[in-house]
């Protein structure tokens, strides 16, 4: 962030000019008060004198005794009325330079709200908030972009998950039916479509579980109060939940943590973000391999390491924390969720100051969280 020196320096040439246009004032009325009070003064009161004679046909006596009642007399009066005068009217004029600077910042904030379009242009005296206005407007136009392209991936994911809904749907009807219109069919094929039929729904039931999550997505609660927990004990719990669905797929989990690892969080967003992240790491893995979960602390930061194999493609490593966006091999493979459960994750690591980032290498990829770590556990 820059300081308040640098600030100072960026506005220097404004300031440079606002100075020079109150010294042009202050001289101009400090010449304005010479000259006048140059009008007592022998040779100039003698020129007034002559002047009220050839213009007013005045003899000299009458324009002397004019000079004196009208002028001299009131001379105090009349430098502070000219002073005056010339005051509001150079100020007017200066004010009006300066407005230019205000027009011109208006302009470019409706640049910035949508309400007029092209660049946002402000005079030399204010390139610094000229390159301020245009850091917001690439910001705004880059989540703009963002949003838009969610939206996009958003669209698309639900029209193909209404189509695969619609496949596992009709075939689930179709056995069922089947099965009413045969009840005496033999034993075996009965359990066959018995057995098609549950997969179907099971199927079925993963997209609408997926429309849930997007639903979902737009309601996501507030962080409740931070508390105290052990992250050994967090992470235990969730790799025995995850056992039975991993060893169905000869799959297991590595856990290496240390036994004193205690955060300040919310714990029902923190293990949002373990099941979530070990989940796609369960969905991506090969069969028959482990997922290793290693956590350490340092310098006041708890890291948590999820490494799994398989490899993602380098230019995808920062998509995938995108909403609704899945790997191309998702759909394929038949693994994809809604594509919100790493957006979600990252979004509930940033809100506790934390960040999450992945790595792919050597067929091999590893997940890291970092959140601030409890001062106790130091």
């Amino acid at each position: 962030m820059k300081n308040n020196k640098t600030i100072r320096h960026e506005y220097r040439a404004l300031q440079r000019k606002i100075f020079i246009n109150l010294a042009v004032i202050t001289a101009a009325a400090v010449l304005i008060v010479v000259l006048l009070s140059s009008l007592s003064r022998g040779n100039v009161a003698e020129m007034i004198v002559t002047l009220l004679q050839r213009a007013f046909n005045m003899d000299r006596y009458n324009a002397i005794m004019f000079y004196h009642q009208t002028i001299r007399n009131n001379m105090e009066f009349i430098l502070f009325a000219a002073v005056a005068v010339f005051f509001v009217i150079l100020s007017r004029f200066l004010l009006t330079r300066f407005a230019k600077y205000f027009a011109e910042i208006n302009d470019g904030l409706d640049v910035l709200s949508g309400k007029k379009s092209g660049e946002i242009e402000l005079s030399n005296e204010m390139a610094a908030m000229e390159r301020k206005l245009k850091a917001i407007k690439q910001t705004l136009d880059e989540r703009e972009s963002e949003a838009r392209s969610a939206e996009r991936r958003k669209n698309e994911l639900v029209m193909y998950l209404a189509h695969d809904i619609k496949t596992p749907l009709t075939s689930v009807i179709g056995y069922l039916s089947l099965l009413n219109e045969a009840p005496e069919m033999p034993r075996e094929q009965n359990a066959k479509y018995i057995g098609i039929t549950l997969d179907k729904a099971n199927r079925l039931e993963r997209y609408v579980d997926e429309f849930f999550e997007i639903a979902r997505y737009s309601f996501q609660a507030e962080m409740k109060l931070k508390e105290q927990i052990d992250l050994c004990y967090m992470l235990a719990q969730m790799a025995e939940e995850f056992r039975p669905l991993l060893e169905a797929e000869g799959k297991r989990i590595v856990l290496q943590t240390p036994e004193d690892l205690k955060i300040l969080c919310d714990p029902e967003k923190i293990a949002r973000v373990f099941n979530n992240v070990l989940k796609n790491a369960a969905a991506y893995s090969p069969a028959g391999s482990a997922i290793e979960i290693t956590a350490a602390e340092s310098n006041g930061v708890a890291s948590f390491n999820f490494a799994n194999e398989g490899s993602i493609p380098k230019d995808k490593l920062a998509s995938i924390f995108e909403k609704f966006y899945r790997l191309d091999s998702a759909r394929s493979a038949d693994t994809g969720g809604a594509g919100l459960g790493l957006a979600i994750a990252k979004e509930i690591v940033v809100s506790h100051g934390g960040r999450i980032f992945a790595e792919s290498e050597g067929g091999k990829t590893v997940f890291t969280i970092e959140l601030p770590a409890e001062p106790a556990a130091r």
